[in-house]
């Protein structure tokens, strides 16, 4: 199969698998009037398995995707942005650190959570709240998602590491 409909196929895969476990589950923050999610193993294995340019785009479209699709629209625009920057984050330094995978996943993963917690609580500051106080809790439900998406993620890719599945997957 050619390379670059390889990657594009990979990237699409992964954006609709991002999407469905971005919308299943999700737990309600009133606060900011958003959802907390399981989607953010996949945004990190999208980049370590696809690299920074096709990781970004399927976690971008994917998690983008489900918030339209869950009636969460408002938060589509911040969430393009942020989980594409996300993959790009843990994508570049694990690549940065590829002597020492593990780490470099690691670091990768806590880069691109941080990422994830800041420009969630920027955005809702900023166009959902309008209060650094009142967008405050969501740095609390954001933080258990970052966690829990690095946790879960690095198990994903030490079992893809482990299958076949991982090198047809890849694109690297």
């Amino acid at each position: 199969m050619n390379e670059r409909l390889r990657k594009i196929t990979a990237a699409a895969v992964l954006a609709a698998l991002i999407c469905v476990l971005t919308m299943f589950p999700q737990i309600y923050m009133p606060v900011t009037r958003g959802y907390v999610n399981l989607g953010d193993c996949l945004v990190l294995a999208a980049a370590w398995l696809l690299g920074a340019n096709y990781g970004s785009i399927a976690a971008a479209l994917g998690s983008a995707l489900a918030d339209i699709i869950t009636g969460y629209v408002h938060y589509a625009p911040a969430t393009f942005i942020i989980k594409g920057a996300m993959a790009v984050a843990a994508a570049l330094i694990a690549k940065a650190l590829a002597k020492h995978e593990t780490v470099g996943r690691l670091v990768g993963a806590v880069a691109a959570e941080l990422i994830m917690v800041t420009g969630y609580f920027l955005y809702s500051w900023f166009f959902i709240t309008g209060s650094a106080i009142t967008a405050a809790p969501s740095i609390i439900g954001n933080l258990v998602q970052g966690v829990v998406g690095i946790a879960v993620g690095m198990a994903l890719i030490f079992a893809l590491d482990k299958t076949k599945i991982r090198q047809l997957i890849s694109t690297k």
